[in-house]
């Protein structure tokens, strides 16, 4: 299954294999929903509106309404993401906030950044956040034990869109992102400088992924309207 949603579009949910939209999310208030995720169960989904009220929600597969946060104190949510064991819930705000929920409710705590939020990605044991932020940087966040300082990878260019990283490689050791300047860039964890860089798209390339089964397999989206797929070299053996 996939969710889809966007600023001008309703929350709807498609079968993969059909290409058909399975349902669509409706409610007595229209509102816009700007971001969604998925609990690991496949259940029952999370999401975030602006637009008439800033507001969180979860609900079930027919749009049941489970929980809600809101209020006059709720600032805009740019993108939502779950921990892959369910307990946490990562809210990136538009006022350059981090806010990391525990489920069911109760503890809450927020890590403030000094540049605004643009995306959001979890490593595959959710015990690692990375953002990526308008200042061309990437910081990296401890979800478990929140330091007061970020692990930062710079080198790839980021100052008018929205740039999506991710984790990946063999046990999540890698970072990978897009750039306006039409490439992508790989860093290791430890290392804040660019251990690749991958040239091929023409224009701004805005989101990348990496294989969770083949780790030496790379998704990159581009504004040329192209998607790439990207194997690594396979080193010879020294004899």
């Amino acid at each position: 299954m996939l969710l889809t949603c966007g600023n001008e579009e309703v929350l709807k949910l498609w079968d993969v294999d059909t290409g058909n939209c399975r349902h669509t999310f409706n409610s007595s208030v229209k509102r816009v929903i700007n971001s969604c995720a998925w609990f690991p169960d496949s259940r029952k989904i999370v999401c975030g509106s602006i637009n008439p009220d800033n507001r969180i929600y979860t609900c079930d597969l027919e749009g049941n309404e489970l929980e809600v946060w809101e209020g006059e104190r709720m600032p805009k949510i740019s993108d939502l993401a779950v921990t892959p064991d369910g307990h946490r819930l990562i809210s990136i705000c538009s006022n350059r906030e981090i806010w990391i929920r525990e489920f069911p409710r109760g503890k809450e705590w927020v890590i403030p950044e000094e540049h605004s939020i643009t995306s959001l990605s979890l490593s595959r044991d959710g015990k690692f956040l990375i953002v990526n932020l308008n200042s061309e940087e990437i910081h990296l966040w401890n979800v478990i034990d929140v330091s007061t300082i970020p692990d930062t990878f710079r080198g790839h260019k980021q100052k008018m869109y929205v740039i999506r990283s991710c984790f990946g490689g063999s046990n999540c050791l890698f970072i990978a992102s897009g750039s306006e300047d039409s490439q992508i860039y790989i860093w290791q964890r430890h290392s804040s400088v660019p251990i690749q860089v991958l040239s091929g798209h023409s224009m701004t390339v805005n989101c990348v992924s990496w294989n969770p089964m083949r780790p030496h397999m790379l998704a990159s989206a581009s504004d040329d309207r192209t998607i790439r797929i990207w194997m690594a070299n396979k080193r010879p053996r020294k004899n």
